[in-house]
């Protein structure tokens, strides 16, 4: 437990006073428990492994399978401009720490006159399966801001959802998402899941 502590403690950028404060006890009591002198009760524990972002197993030393997404990614968007559909593709970075993601984009993939605009978000990992998280532009005349909703593929390639926001015009809007470790990929998905609406649709 002190190794792990110690670890993730320093992972997150924390002071001992830090992780104290967070978990409700004296720091004093962090320098024994990351010196492998005392051991917390359960509720003390609790409160640190919250403070830490994990879990009290992993706290107690089990492991647990995390995926690092962390780097350059694609990002591809079924969007929409004056009623028609435009496809959007992006650089996107990823920094991950525990199971938060910031995500930026590090290209507009289309023009501006277009639609294309650049933003910044936040993912959360649920159970190394699910990513839910926002978005918002941070192009200064650009309104767009929304949610986003996505299932990761089980190797963590790649991963396939929905956006949701409100567009330039003030409509909320929705549609397809997708992003991977490679544009190819990006687009494939995306466009895969826009071909399945369009069939389910033309059965209905």
């Amino acid at each position: 437990m002190a190794e792990v502590l110690r670890q993730r403690r320093t992972e997150l950028g924390m002071s001992q006073a830090d992780l104290a404060a967070a978990a409700g006890v004296d720091t004093r009591q962090i320098r024994r428990y990351e010196a492998g002198e005392q051991q917390p009760v359960l509720s003390v524990a609790v409160a640190i492994a919250n403070a830490l972002q994990i879990s009290v197993g992993e706290l107690a030393g089990i492991p647990s399978y995390r995926l690092n997404l962390s780097g350059d990614w694609w990002a591809t968007w079924q969007t929409f401009k004056d009623g028609e559909q435009v496809i959007t593709l992006q650089e996107v970075r990823f920094r991950q720490e525990g199971q938060r993601i910031d995500v930026a984009t590090t290209t507009r993939g289309i023009a501006v006159e277009d639609g294309g605009y650049h933003w910044q978000g936040e993912l959360r990992i649920w159970d190394n399966e699910i990513l839910m998280g926002w978005y918002a532009a941070t192009d200064g005349s650009v309104r767009s801001k929304g949610t986003m909703y996505f299932v990761l593929h089980p190797h963590g390639q790649r991963m396939s959802g929905r956006w949701v926001g409100i567009s330039y015009d003030g409509k909320i809007i929705t549609g397809w998402g997708s992003m991977a470790r490679t544009a190819d990929e990006a687009t494939e998905t995306v466009n895969a899941l826009i071909d399945e609406e369009t069939r389910n649709a033309s059965r209905g």
